[in-house]
């Protein structure tokens, strides 16, 4: 991120009020777990209050999976990496997103806080309800699990060294992401839309020195 030099130690604060400074952290398990039981309830919902089968609602689910990982790609490139043209906007993406790439390794700050995942997963249950009907319960079930299995990612590679496996390229694309380039590779649970769009990196593993894989 311009203007950004990322910390591997240490954390910021955000505002001074602690009680809104403490909304701003959480345990990477609150979220998942929150969400997932969120996915799981909608998913039974689907099957037994709807004429809905089950490959039908299982094709829905997987259908909302695949839709989050496009909503990933573009949110984090277009709403966290929003131009900074004024103050306003400047603060407001250093808030939602900035302070991450200045302190990457804040294990605290690797997540949504779960009372605003919460909030938009229930707004969105509100509204998909309009358009799809029936259909809502199971596409946003896999939805939620898209943005769970996102969070658990984006938490690992972070927190964790990458594997000895195919997964590694995630731990790699994101560090890129971080250390190289801020302005490619937005894809962090799949790089499919990075490529789809354009942005995944030339880079590779031998551009990248050893202590800047995340």
């Amino acid at each position: 991120m311009m203007g950004v030099k990322p910390k591997n130690v240490g954390t910021k604060k955000l505002f001074d009020s602690p009680i809104l400074e403490r909304l701003t952290r959480t345990h990477i398990a609150v979220p998942t777990s929150m969400l997932v039981l969120y996915a799981v309830a909608l998913f039974y919902w689907s099957l037994t209050n709807t004429e809905l089968t089950w490959g039908i609602a299982t094709l829905l689910f997987f259908s909302g999976w695949f839709v989050f990982t496009w909503v990933e790609y573009i949110a984090h490139r277009y709403v966290f990496h929003m131009a900074t043209y004024s103050r306003l906007r400047s603060r407001i993406q250093y808030t939602i997103h900035g302070v991450h790439h200045e302190y990457p390794r804040d294990k605290d700050r690797l997540a949504m806080p779960p009372i605003l995942s919460i909030s938009i997963a229930t707004m969105l249950l509100i509204v998909l309800r309009l358009v799809l009907g029936d259909y809502t319960f199971a596409f946003l079930s896999g939805f939620l699990v898209g943005y769970s299995v996102y969070l658990g990612i984006h938490y690992s590679v972070h927190a964790f060294p990458p594997p000895r496996n195919f997964l590694k390229a995630l731990w790699i694309n994101h560090s890129i992401h971080h250390y190289k380039d801020s302005h490619s590779v937005f894809g962090v649970s799949s790089p499919l839309w990075d490529y789809i769009y354009g942005t995944m990196s030339p880079n590779t593993k031998n551009d990248l020195p050893s202590d800047k894989i995340i």
